[in-house]
C-alpha cells in the first residue's frame, strides 16, 4: 500500500542515535554507525523521530510500503521486555497508541456538576481519524463510533449514549480537508468490525463524514450493520436511520 513513512538521508546522518531512542515503535536501528529504518511495518508515519534529529536527516515521503502493523510491533516490544508506554522524552505522547480502561459505575464529579454521575467512556487513544493506527488491536471485534467532533459539545450524554462500549473515531471533514473514506475503508477491511454508528451534526458539512463512512463500507466488501444518528445544534437527536 502507498502511505506516508519516514525517509533517512544517510549522507546527513551523523550516527548520534537520537532518532532510534525517540522511535517508540522500534522501527529505527543503528546499523554500521547510521540510522536505518529496519521495520517499515513498525513505522506509523507520525514522525516522532523528526524533531529528535539534530542534522535534519529525516523527512516524510509517500511510497509503497507494508501496512502499519501495530499488533506485531507491540508483541515485539513485549517480547523484548520494553515499556509499552512512551515517556515524554521518547516521542510524542499525544499520538501514542493505548487502550483505556474505564469503570463500570460512574462516579460523582467535583465542581459545578457535583453529585452528577460521570465517567469517560473513551476506550482508546488516539481518537482522531487522521492519527489512529489502522491495524490497532482494539479494532478486532469492535463496535465503531465515527463521530463529528462537534457532537461531543452539542450532545451532553455522548459518552454514555454513544461512546460506551464502542471504539470512538472523531473528525471534521471540513476542517481537516481530507477524504476519510480510504483510511476508514482500510480499517473496515482489515479488522473484524461488528457495527458502525455515524454520529453527525445537522449541518450540511457533516454530510461529508456520513458519505465517507458509506463509501468506506462499500469499499470494504463486507456486510457490516451501520446506522446514522443526527444531532441538532441545540443538542437534540433529530433522526436515526
Amino acid at each position: 500500500m502507498v502511505r506516508k513513512i519516514i525517509h533517512i538521508d544517510e549522507e546527513k546522518c551523523t550516527g548520534c542515535g537520537l532518532c532510534a531512542e525517540a522511535c517508540h515503535e522500534g522501527a529505527i536501528e543503528m546499523v554500521d554507525g547510521k540510522a536505518k529504518l529496519t521495520r517499515e511495518d513498525y513505522c506509523d508515519g507520525l514522525g516522532d523521530c523528526l524533531p529528535a534529529c539534530p542534522a535534519g536527516a529525516i523527512t516524510f515521503e509517500e511510497r509503497e510500503v507494508p501496512a502499519y502493523d501495530a499488533k506485531a510491533m507491540e508483541e515485539s516490544k513485549a517480547a523484548k521486555g520494553e515499556n509499552r508506554r512512551v515517556s515524554p522524552e521518547g516521542g510524542c505522547p499525544g499520538s501514542r497508541m493505548r487502550v483505556l480502561k474505564t469503570p463500570d459505575t460512574p462516579a460523582p464529579v467535583p465542581g459545578p456538576a457535583a453529585g452528577v454521575p460521570a465517567v469517560s467512556r473513551l476506550g482508546q487513544w488516539p481518537c482522531q481519524i487522521k492519527l489512529v493506527p489502522e491495524n490497532a488491536p482494539y479494532f478486532d471485534g469492535a463496535k465503531l463510533l465515527v463521530a463529528a467532533d462537534c457532537t461531543a459539545y452539542a450532545y451532553a450524554s455522548v459518552h454514555e449514549d454513544f461512546m460506551k462500549g464502542r471504539i470512538t473515531l472523531i473528525g471534521c471533514p471540513k476542517l481537516d480537508g481530507v477524504d476519510y473514506s480510504e483510511k476508514l475503508g482500510r480499517i473496515l477491511a482489515s479488522n473484524e468490525i461488528r457495527s458502525v454508528t455515524v454520529l453527525r451534526m445537522e449541518v450540511p458539512c457533516c454530510g461529508g463524514l456520513e458519505f465517507a463512512v458509506k463509501k468506506a463500507l462499500q469499499a470494504s466488501g463486507k456486510l457490516i450493520p451501520w446506522q446514522v444518528v443526527t444531532v441538532s445544534v441545540d443538542g437534540k437527536i433529530l433522526e436515526e436511520t
